[in-house]
């Protein structure tokens, strides 16, 4: 599945984007990820499709803190272009949840081990081996960070942690529930009907959800809350949950067991 990432002229993230698309072994990876994710143990998607929501709205987070003058680490760090800290915020969120290809458990972490050589691979010969072994480290630490219990010590990682959560519309909450039954996780992911993230007034970020019911207000401080709170980049992000007009029922009943 393509990325379908907008671009806006940067060459190196293009190129990098091509590789992605073009790799098998990361296409088999995402494959596998799901079928742990999915298909055994019965809980949300951690595939394909939510790499590529996840990568847009790195990328989309990324620019608009760039914007409003919040400077990449690489930039500050490294004294590199605000083009390479999209390259690694791009390959982070491609790659940040490969390890699900192992075990749920500490995916992050396994993560780490499959995500290094592909890096490696999609870096190479568009940066110099030095730039590219740095950029390789941002990446790393990036998917280390997505982490409920790590902050990021990077801009680059605390937008693929914020990203990462944002992935909650329909159901799609990063809390995994298990499909079907009533519990507060799945009803209020279910809560969750659209997520628009735009330029703030007061801050660089503004992040509009918006909710049928009440409930999802659950997802709001659990997840996102929790993620933001420990992104560093929380300063930068403004939030606003409304429920619509009506509140609409999720379930009609509820039984215990």
């Amino acid at each position: 599945m393509p990325l379908n990432l907008p671009l806006h002229g940067n060459e190196r993230l293009g190129e990098v984007v091509r590789r992605i698309d073009a790799s098998v072994r990361l296409a088999a990876l995402w494959t596998g990820s799901n079928i742990t994710a999915m298909d055994r143990m019965h809980i949300n998607d951690h595939g394909p499709v939510h790499v590529r929501i996840v990568t847009n709205i790195a990328l989309k987070l990324l620019r608009l803190l760039g914007a409003g003058g919040v400077v990449p680490s690489v930039v500050k760090d490294h004294r590199l272009a605000g083009e390479d800290a999209e390259v690694v915020v791009v390959l982070a969120a491609a790659l940040h949840d490969i390890g699900h290809v192992i075990d749920r458990q500490n995916h992050e972490d396994l993560s780490l081990i499959l995500a290094a050589p592909l890096a490696q691979e999609f870096l190479s010969e568009i940066y110099s081996e030095q730039t590219a072994t740095l950029l390789e480290g941002e990446v790393l630490h990036a998917i280390h960070s997505h982490r409920r219990d790590v902050t990021p010590l990077t801009v680059e990682g605390g937008v693929v942690k914020v990203a990462d959560a944002l992935d909650m519309e329909a159901g799609r909450a990063r809390i995994p529930f298990t499909a079907g039954e009533a519990t507060i996780h799945s009803v209020s992911a279910m809560a969750i009907k659209k997520v628009r993230i735009k330029k703030g007034t007061d801050r660089p970020v503004k992040i509009e959800v918006e909710m049928s019911n009440s409930a999802g207000i659950f997802q709001l401080d659990n997840l996102l809350g929790e993620k933001l709170k420990h992104s560093g980049i929380a300063e930068h992000v403004e939030v606003i949950g409304e429920v619509a007009a009506e509140e609409q029922k999720i379930i009609q009943r509820y039984t215990i067991d």
